[in-house]
This record gives structure tokens, C-alpha cells and sequence, in this order.
């Protein structure tokens, strides 16, 4: 579905703005790839690119790969920005290039939709989703496209059904570029962590969209050349239950059809665990990853936060349950709770142990405003405004302890031997576990090509070069002895990527949390 047309033909200049560095940019196993420079498409830019109305123009930049030109601005009608909190200083200065040519400034995505006041310097804020507010924005662009007196602010009162929204304009993404593709199936989720800022932004009711607009997407990404792996970004695949179990035969006749040409994974609660027979399709899928917000191993701390349904199954037999369907689990951690003690560090480093899990994203506790933490925490005057420190939360225990423990837990857990003894259990007791891809599915010359550039770019860069070889040798030449060359490129990709960031993060040049407002120094100036 597109956008009433008009009579007017605009020009739309969409410019995704750059990643200050952060765990989840993995911007240190791109020397170890083919050529990837930028994480993922972003659905948000591209979906709104394949809203608007046929006959008008656009040109989309990911200043991830290349920056967007003086010209590309002078070209546009109108700018349309997205991104999150940690992208604010780099969309406030895309606004300013805009203007420097005299053009509108456009924003819209989940950090403006929580924090308009963060955007003084727009001409236009849409917040909210894809909805009445998007097409109330396009008729006025098709009316006017001169610089509006005072901002305008155009919010979404009745959402665009996900089952007409359109497919995402992946043909405008250089596909290639990216560590990995993505999908969104679903928006919402029904649960309501303390925490989370999900159920304020998006509803406590998941919508989907239907299994035949997966396919679609499926099909435009491998017409792409994007055939590696696609990470379904919602927030919750088993949301809504029911829809994953009608989902997943669908895509497992894609996959048969095309032989297995795409690894997938996903985001979900733990307690998947409890539901063998989403499992097993998800198995049969090909499905090799799912992101847990474990957040912590203390009952009592996940009874504080809301978060209940992570104790359906004890945690530790949730993943082992997972990784019997051959997904490895990744999880993510929380510090700085409030039922934190001195020695939640420690116990953090034992589960690490225990679990195998071999990456976690381990974060500061950070308040997002439309949370109920939030709101606890103003009442209890809690909340520092402080660009500064790494959370805003006034800890119970003392910041700079928090801090302290943080960085041990991140130097231990990515400890070469320990992180790559991890890897090894993976490759033994999980990935074994997956379904066995035809041959041809995989075994294209594009792969084999791509395969063979990052060999090389892991035995000279991280082999020969790496402050941690004899760690890597180890893992590398069991590997190869047992023919393994997928579980050693793969782990050693993101592995270098978590050693690096960790040795980065324990002399403090990494921020503490994904989710900081902290503003740590961009390469480009903002407004």
C-alpha cells in the first residue's frame, strides 16, 4: 500500500544517520568481512520510502556507509530523518545541513516518538507509527514545501494496520553493505517490564503482519543479494503465539523451495523454552539465534522488574533447552538494579559460566521516558539529568561501584580463553543441533568467494596480527579439523567484535549502556 498520489512530484532526501559506537554496531568485525560497513538496513526509512506516493522521487543514504552530500541536500524537496537516542547528535546535524541548503527538515522513529523535546531544530516531528500522521505530513508536503514559521508536530492517533503496510524499499539499501538483513514481523508486546519502553511506544497488543507479506520480503531481500542472514527486529516473535505457529510453515517452504539460502534469527522471551512445538518448527526454519532479555539470573530481581515469565522455566534449563534446538541463545543484562548487591557481579560471572551463553549485552540500568521505571523513579526523585555519567538512574549502590563492576564483568566475560571456550561449547552441543542445509542452498560461488575473503581477512588480521593468536589458533585448528569452517568464521566474527569492545569498555572509552543519553563526541557537529 502507498500514499494517496498528488498532483505535485516531490523530491525526498532520506538520510539514516550514524552510529556512535556501541556494542550492538559491531563495527569491529567489519575489517573481517567482505566489504560490510553498517549493521542493518533501517526498516523505519525504508518503509516510509515505500509509503510515500508513487510519482514522487526518492534517494536514501545511510551515512553509515557514505555520507550524504551538499548536492544531495540541494537536490531535495524535503529531508526525512530516523534513528534512536544514540543517534541524536548526528540526526540534529543532518537537520542543520538541511538548512544550510534552505530545506525542511523531517523526523520521525522511536527516539523522537519518546522524546520530542529533543528535536527543537525540526521543521516537522512526526511521532508515532506509520498511521494518519504520515499521511496528514505527505498531504502537506504535497501543498508546501517551504520551511514552516514554528515547528509542526503531526502525531498518530490510527495506526496503518501492519497488513497494509507496504515492503520496505530494500531495493534503495546497498544490501550488501550490511553485517546482516532484517525484517520486522510484528509490533508490540504483551508484556509490561518495568523497564521497557516497548508496551508505552507500541501497545501491549501485538500486530502482524500476514505470512504472505514475510514471503514477499524474503523474496525482495535474496533478489537483493542479501541471502546471508535476516534478524526479525520485533520486539517479541512469540508475542502473539498463535501467529508465530501459522507463520513458521510458510517459511519453511521458502526455505526448501530456495534450499536454505538464509540463516535467521530473532528476539523473544525466555519462556519459548516452554513451547516445544514453536521449537521445532523455528528448527526446521532455520532459525540460529534468539536474543533473550534474560536480564539477570535473581528471581527477586526479575519479580522487581515485572518480569515474571523468565522464571517459567529455570533459566539455565531455558537455554540449554534452546540450544537443543540447535539456536544459541543471546542475552541481555541488566546492572545498577535496585535489588543488586555487592556481589552481583560475581553471581553474574558464575551464570555466565554456567550458561555458555557466549555473548551478552550487559548494560547499565538506563530510565527511558513512557516506562513504568521511569515513573517510579521521578516520584522517588531518582532521575539525573547528567549527559555525563552512563545511566541516569540514581543507583542505590554507589555509581562509581556500578560502574567498576560493570567494567570486571565485561573484561571477564570477553576474556579470549573464557569467551572462545564458550564458542567451542557452541559449536559442539548447538549449532550440531541445526538443520542440515542442502548443499546447493549454500554452496553458491557468491559464498564460497565471500567465505574464502573473510579466511583470509581471520588468519592475517586476527591469526597473525591479533594481541590474542594463540587463543584463536586453539579454537581455529579444532575447527578445521573437524571441518568446521562455518562455526570458526562465525564465531570468530563476532568474537573479535566482543573482545575488542570489551578492552575498549574497561578503559572507559565505551559507554556503559546501549540505551545512554549520554552524548559521547561525534565526528560531525551538532545543532
Amino acid at each position: 500500500m502507498r500514499a494517496a498520489g498528488s498532483d505535485a512530484v516531490r523530491r525526498i532526501l532520506c538520510v539514516f544517520p550514524r552510529y556512535t559506537s556501541a556494542f550492538a554496531t559491531w563495527e569491529y568485525a567489519y575489517p573481517l568481512t567482505d566489504g560490510v560497513r553498517a549493521l542493518m538496513p533501517p526498516q523505519g526509512l525504508l518503509l516510509i520510502a515505500a509509503y510515500l506516493p508513487q510519482n514522487w522521487q526518492v534517494r536514501f543514504i545511510d551515512e553509515n556507509i557514505k555520507a550524504a552530500t551538499g548536492r544531495d541536500f540541494e537536490w531535495a524537496d524535503a529531508v526525512f530523518v530516523s534513528g534512536m537516542h544514540i543517534q541524536r547528535k548526528q540526526m540534529n546535524d543532518i537537520c542543520r545541513r538541511a538548512h544550510e541548503q534552505n530545506r525542511p527538515a523531517v523526523i520521525g522513529g522511536p527516539s523522537v516518538s519518546a522524546c520530542p523535546e529533543y528535536y527543537p531544530g525540526f521543521d516537522y516531528l512526526h511521532v508515532g507509527e506509520l498511521g494518519d500522521a504520515t499521511d496528514a505530513l505527505i498531504a502537506h508536503l504535497a501543498r508546501d514545501v517551504s520551511r514552516p514559521a514554528q515547528q509542526v508536530v503531526f502525531k498518530t492517533l490510527d495506526r496503518l494496520p501492519m497488513t497494509e503496510f507496504p515492503v520496505p524499499a530494500y531495493e534503495l539499501a546497498e544490501l550488501n553493505s550490511y553485517f546482516l538483513a532484517n525484517i520486522q514481523y510484528s509490533s508490540g508486546c504483551p508484556y509490561q517490564c518495568e523497564f521497557c519502553d516497548i508496551p508505552g511506544l507500541y501497545g501491549r497488543n501485538p500486530r502482524m503482519k500476514t505470512p504472505q507479506q514475510i514471503i514477499a520480503e524474503l523474496d525482495k531481500l535474496r533478489e537483493g543479494g542479501s541471502t546471508n542472514t535476516v534478524y526479525f527486529v520485533d520486539d517479541n516473535f512469540i508475542g502473539n503465539r498463535k501467529a508465530a505457529l501459522e507463520l513458521l510453515p510458510h517459511v519453511i517452504e521458502w526455505q526448501k523451495k530456495h534450499g536454505y539460502p538464509t540463516r535467521l534469527a530473532c528476539e523473544a522471551t525466555l519462556n519459548i523454552a516452554k513451547r516445544p512445538e514453536i521449537l521445532e518448527k523455528m528448527q526446521e526454519a532455520f532459525f540460529i539465534t534468539i536474543f533473550c532479555g534474560i536480564e539477570t539470573p535473581d528471581p527477586d530481581a526479575l519479580k522487581a522488574m515485572q518480569k515474571d515469565h523468565n522464571m517459567m522455566v529455570p533459566i539455565l534449563e531455558g537455554v540449554r533447552t534452546i540450544n537443543s534446538y540447535g539456536m544459541e541463545v543471546v542475552s541481555g543484562i541488566i546492572m545498577g538494579l535496585d535489588t543488586d548487591k555487592l556481589d552481583t557481579a560475581s553471581a553474574l560471572l558464575q551464570f555466565i559460566d554456567q550458561s555458555k551463553i557466549p555473548m551478552l549485552t550487559i548494560n547499565l540500568l538506563q530510565a527511558l521516558p513512557k516506562t513504568p521505571l521511569w515513573d517510579r523513579l521521578e516520584r522517588e526523585g531518582r532521575l539525573i539529568d547528567d549527559e555525563g555519567r552512563d545511566s541516569n538512574v540514581r543507583f542505590l549502590l554507589p555509581y562509581d561501584h556500578v560502574v567498576s563492576e560493570w567494567k570486571r564483568c565485561m573484561e571477564v566475560a570477553y576474556d579470549p580463553v573464557k569467551l572462545f571456550e564458550r564458542y567451542d561449547y557452541q559449536c559442539e552441543y548447538t549449532y550440531t543441533n541445526r538443520v542440515k542445509a542442502p548443499v546447493g542452498g549454500q554452496l553458491t560461488w557468491a559464498n564460497i568467494k565471500r567465505a574464502l575473503i573473510i579466511l583470509r581477512n581471520v588468519f592475517w588480521k586476527v591469526g597473525v596480527l591479533g594481541d590474542y593468536r594463540r587463543v584463536f589458533w586453539k579454537f581455529a585448528l579444532k575447527r578445521l579439523r573437524k571441518g568446521d569452517i562455518e562455526g570458526l568464521l562465525s564465531a570468530t566474527l563476532v568474537g573479535h567484535h566482543l573482545v575488542r569492545f570489551a578492552q575498549e569498555a574497561t578503559h572507559g572509552n565505551q559507554n556503559a549502556s546501549n540505551y545512554s543519553i549520554r552524548l559521547r563526541e561525534a565526528a560531525v557537529p551538532a545543532e
